[in-house]
């Protein structure tokens, strides 16, 4: 039998802490653990935590990646007891910034950690407050104000489409930076969906029929001037979330039929033609923030936080997909 010498042109070494660049296939042996290991690539994605938030709350909105996020807004709701609070996450800790200049939950949101938008929130809010890095700025209001919209953006806060809301949305909004401009509906109706994507090519997913009992599975896709519908999610759910671009998204936690039903670790993978059952999340939760990666990256990286548990939670947990390099330990079996 070949060693593995013979195979790899070189011997296993030892080392007192795991090597910091490996290759794919490399083995080595850890002298300080007294295990061997090896680096090999994922074959299904999971969830793992990280930093909790200062200020624990659910029906928050959340803008930017895995390694930096921003978490605005939340409850307990509505308003006067919904939060203005900032947090940004630097991807191990969350720092308190400026405060939103309004206070609401179910607020959506889009952009990075350095230019966001915040718009809608409870108790039916149009307002729009864009986010430069250091402050919230009010500019114009949303048309037909709602809740627990989605908004799904570019690379900053000057680009952006909304879709959906309570208490029952079809309408969308695309964002230019100072205004909102009305754009063709949705083909189906719900508020509390999840969505992902840049302005031009977006995905939603899920949600429920207001205050009525149905839960949808239903999937459209956004060209930049008309939504289709194309595959269903495998469960329906509703205060789910979502990350991802149109062709490589995520949508994960919220709650299963019916309205108010069991509490969602559900993740689901899109890959540009269905939906695919993955990892769960480690805790069950639903009207947490937007998943990062929602500039139109895929779903490999994500991340959520906060949401309900049904209690208000701080938990941060971050999302690698399948594909991504992982060192493993070797157990004699």
């Amino acid at each position: 039998m070949a060693e593995y010498k013979g195979i790899h042109g070189t011997k296993i070494q030892n080392y007192t802490s795991d090597p910091a660049n490996p290759i794919i296939g490399q083995v080595w042996y850890n002298e300080t653990s007294q295990t061997m290991k090896v680096e090999s690539v994922t074959t299904v994605g999971s969830w793992a935590t990280g930093g909790n938030l200062n200020t624990a709350r659910s029906a928050l909105g959340g803008a930017g990646i895995q390694t930096a996020s921003l978490a605005f807004g939340g409850g307990p709701p509505p308003a006067p007891t919904a939060l203005a609070l900032t947090e940004s996450y630097n991807g191990s800790a969350w720092t308190e910034v400026n405060d939103l200049n309004s206070q609401r939950a179910y607020v959506g949101g889009f952009g990075t950690y350095t230019s966001a938008i915040a718009v809608g929130g409870d108790q039916y809010a149009g307002i729009t407050e864009s986010w430069n890095g250091s402050s919230w700025t009010e500019l114009a209001d949303i048309p037909g104000a709602s809740y627990s919209q989605s908004g799904t953006g570019g690379a900053d806060n000057t680009s952006g489409i909304s879709f959906g809301g309570g208490p029952l949305g079809i309408a969308s909004y695309e964002w230019n930076g100072t205004s909102w401009t009305s754009a063709p509906a949705l083909n189906q109706a719900r508020s509390s969906l999840a969505g992902s994507g840049i302005q031009t090519a977006a995905i939603a997913s899920g949600g429920g029929a207001g205050g009525g009992p149905t839960n949808y599975t239903n999937t459209e896709i956004w060209n930049g001037t008309s939504w289709t519908e194309v595959n269903d999610l495998n469960v329906g759910v509703r205060a789910c979330r979502g990350s991802g671009s149109s062709t490589s998204a995520l949508n994960f936690g919220g709650n299963n039929p019916p309205k108010n039903g069991p509490l969602a670790a559900t993740n689901e993978s899109w890959n540009g033609t269905s939906w695919t059952e993955d990892g769960d999340l480690n805790t069950a939760r639903n009207v947490m923030a937007q998943g990062g990666g929602n500039q139109g990256g895929g779903n490999s990286l994500s991340i959520t936080y906060g949401g309900g548990t049904p209690g208000a939670t701080a938990a941060t947990e971050e999302w690698t997909g399948a594909g991504a390099l992982q060192t493993k330990t070797i157990t004699s079996s």
